[in-house]
């Protein structure tokens, strides 16, 4: 009786989980039927012969037997065949050829049978729960999601859901100045579903600008309904953004709409990107137009393009040229990535100063010529178009110290002078 109870507690069990992981009744009924013909199969080399009848809402179990009535000298398999004699002691009636059906009590199999059960139950458990998992989160991936902060360790940090499912948020998709302790509730986006092996890894993002995208939809309602579209978005996480917008109805300013009145809609995005600083501005299909709007605030003279190549060139008045590359040239790069242009700027030439330009080929005596090739690399081969280019600009595209870019601007420097 103890094993019977034993067996029929599995039941319990299984209900339990069935409310805490939300498995619903026809797949709980088909994982029972599943595990106790497993466990049938093993014992006797197949389970055809039996019938599995699950009913949850008792929290029983029925386990019938179906063997051929032979011939008492006949019998070869007790699985399968059942003897007139122990036939007749069931009815009278039986004879040979017919089918017997009687119940089984699954405890009369013995322990190591409950045990398996056990084991067969709690490997499909698991194995359904991991296909719930992938299967909630595969569909909402770049959606936000809000988690508590369980476990904080150097790479990544473990953040658990509503219902106690486990996501990662790796140290690479977090916001460089993000700071959380254990117990708080972090918010990010679900950035991808990885499923080695069947073992479902919910990895989460705050640097994605999908999650940029995503608070800009929860924040302004136009967006939302369709009125403002935004284009494209481009982010240094923790430092700067830019964002392109688009009205779709000529009363929508679409700038205006997304700051809100004094900042109050996009104020409380800047918070959760840890005082990233955020540019909204117009979109527009005009790629010059587009490259102008992107260096904002820097105002700039005159641009040239090599659209083949999705290169620009930008020239600006000489005060105009911090603006546009910006503190540590995160203006220039955002503005790079927003209209996917290599742009390079250029001090516009004062005409009263024009003189005779000089070729680079021409300093060798005083720059060594692999310093010359460099800066030739990057498209500037006269004196004055060095002269004219950001020291910045140099330095990184060039690919040279420091220390050689400002001997060499100092050398061009000195021949005009003279």
């Amino acid at each position: 009786m103890a094993k019977k109870e034993e067996a029929i507690s599995l039941i319990d069990t299984f209900s339990e989980f069935k409310e805490l992981k939300n498995i619903d009744r026809t797949t709980m009924v088909s994982v029972l039927e599943e595990s106790f013909r497993s466990v049938i199969a093993k014992m006797f080399g197949t389970d055809e012969n039996y019938d599995v009848i699950v009913n949850p809402d008792k929290g029983d179990f029925e386990i019938w037997r179906n063997r051929e009535v032979v011939a008492d000298e006949d019998l070869e398999d007790p699985n399968l065949e059942i003897t007139l004699t122990e036939a007749q002691k069931i009815d009278s009636s039986y004879e040979v050829g017919e089918e017997v059906t009687d119940e089984v009590h699954f405890a009369d199999f013995g322990r190591r049978a409950i045990l398996n059960l056990r084991q067969t139950l709690a490997s499909k458990i698991l194995e359904l729960e991991k296909d719930s998992i992938y299967n909630k989160y595969i569909d909402r991936v770049g959606t936000i999601v809000n988690a508590e902060v369980y476990q904080i360790w150097k790479k990544e940090i473990l953040l658990l859901d509503d219902e106690g499912n486990e996501l990662l948020l790796p140290k690479t998709e977090q916001i460089p100045t993000d700071f959380y302790r254990k117990g708080e509730t972090a918010r990010a986006v679900v950035a991808r579903v990885d499923n080695r092996n069947n073992n479902p890894k919910i990895i989460l993002s705050r640097t994605s600008p999908v999650f940029l995208e995503r608070l800009f939809e929860m924040e302004v309602p136009e967006i939302n309904d369709g009125l403002i579209a935004i284009k494209r978005i481009a982010r240094i996480p923790g430092e700067r953004a830019k964002i392109a917008v688009e009205s779709y109805d000529d009363r929508v300013d679409p700038v205006g709409a997304c700051v809100g009145v004094k900042g109050s809609r996009i104020h409380g995005i800047v918070r959760e990107l840890r005082n990233e600083n955020i540019d909204v501005i117009n979109y527009t299909s005009n790629t010059s137009l587009f490259i102008q709007r992107a260096l904002s605030p820097a105002k700039i003279s005159s641009i040239r393009l090599n659209e083949e190549e999705h290169k620009a060139e930008v020239f600006l008045k000489p005060e105009e040229v911090s603006l546009a590359i910006g503190k540590g040239g995160l203006n220039i790069k955002l503005a790079s990535m927003l209209t996917e242009y290599t742009i390079d700027v250029f001090r516009e030439l004062d005409d009263t100063a024009m003189d005779e330009d000089i070729y680079l080929g021409e300093f060798k005596d005083e720059i060594d010529e692999w310093v010359i090739d460099a800066i030739k690399s990057i498209g500037l081969d006269t004196a004055k178009s060095v002269l004219n280019a950001p020291r910045d600009m140099l330095i990184e595209k060039a690919d040279l110290e420091e220390e050689t870019i400002d001997e060499v601007l100092g050398i061009l420097k000195s021949e005009f002078e003279e």
